[in-house]
């Protein structure tokens, strides 16, 4: 079906003829449907789109009972729920944008756009304490290396109660937006925001844990991303032409910030395949992800060691 926008004839005539919840919800689901918005940033269909939109503009629980979808809507709340299903639509902003907020690893987080919308599929490593990875060694001190929303340090901290987590990001927007959820979720004495170009400023720290969600899409997949993804800071998104500018700084440091028994979890995503063709003699362990997800691999302290002069090679070819 050809997509279309939402133009203020649509939204009067919504607003006028659908009376319920219910109404709105099937209008806004139809609408997503026709209009080709892309889901990647939470949700995965055009129905979970309109709830999480339609409830966030009422100030309703996501999980209310469906007996609320007969509920009648002032005129002025279908009004408001017509405007954001149009932002999503037309401006082809994320509806995470829209709420300025998201969910990850069974966490709220405040979000804009000056950070990523948080979807890792790290959330369900940490959910299982990054175990059979960690082999049962214990977590005191752990990295979360281009934080963002420190979505994932602040995961970690609920995760492993005892543990200090430094969240590190080269942005001053991001920490901006990281100190509002650290604060959020009263992890101020746990959770430490510092702004360093990767590991600069931390190179003489030693963790168990190191895990890093860097920016890792390659120009190819910049090239042809959806529209939504515009609305993301690209510092967040693009490392060069195979999307590893930044992972092979991450390979060659984080030797040096292991403690014996640590782990290093890194997000590459799609740009797999370069690490698989660039470092073939590299016995990776990429996660299989019950609940979906792709592009994430691990390496012990001992391996990263194995292979330092190979990644020292590979960066330095890089610049």
């Amino acid at each position: 079906m050809e997509s279309f926008k939402l133009d203020q004839q649509h939204i009067k005539e919504a607003v006028n003829e659908l009376l319920t919840l219910g109404d709105m919800l099937r209008w806004g689901t139809t609408v997503f449907n026709q209009s080709g918005v892309f889901y990647g940033h939470g949700s995965d269909n055009a129905w979970d789109e309109a709830v999480t939109l339609a409830t966030h503009v009422l100030a309703l629980p996501i999980d209310s009972k469906d007996s609320i979808l007969d509920s009648r809507l002032l005129t002025r709340e279908r009004v408001a729920i017509a405007e954001a299903f149009a932002i999503r639509v037309n401006d082809r902003v994320p509806t995470a944008y829209i709420t300025n907020h998201a969910w990850f690893a069974g966490l709220q987080f405040y979000v804009d756009d000056r950070v990523l919308v948080p979807r890792s599929p790290i959330a369900q490593m940490i959910q299982t304490n990054f175990e059979p990875w960690l082999d049962g060694h214990s977590v005191h001190r752990a990295l979360d290396l281009c934080t963002g929303s420190a979505c994932i340090a602040l995961a970690m901290a609920h995760q492993f109660e005892s543990a200090e987590v430094d969240a590190i990001d080269i942005s001053h927007d991001a920490l901006d937006v990281a100190n509002i959820n650290i604060f959020e979720h009263g992890m101020e004495e746990r959770v430490i925001p510092i702004q360093s170009d990767l590991m600069n400023e931390v190179l003489r720290e030693k963790y168990d844990l190191i895990v890093s969600n860097p920016p890792y899409v390659d120009q190819e997949d910049m090239d042809s991303l959806p529209q939504e993804f515009i609305h993301e800071p690209e510092l967040g998104l693009a490392a060069g032409w195979d999307g590893l500018d930044l992972v092979k700084r991450i390979l060659v440091d984080a030797l040096g910030c292991l403690n014996d028994g640590g782990i290093l979890v890194v997000e590459v995503g799609n740009s797999q395949v370069h690490m698989e063709q660039q470092f073939p003699e590299v016995d990776f362990d990429w996660v299989e992800f019950a609940q979906g997800g792709h592009g994430v691999f691990v390496l012990t302290k001992a391996q990263l060691q194995q292979h330092h002069e190979l990644f020292k090679a590979a960066l330095a070819a890089t610049i």
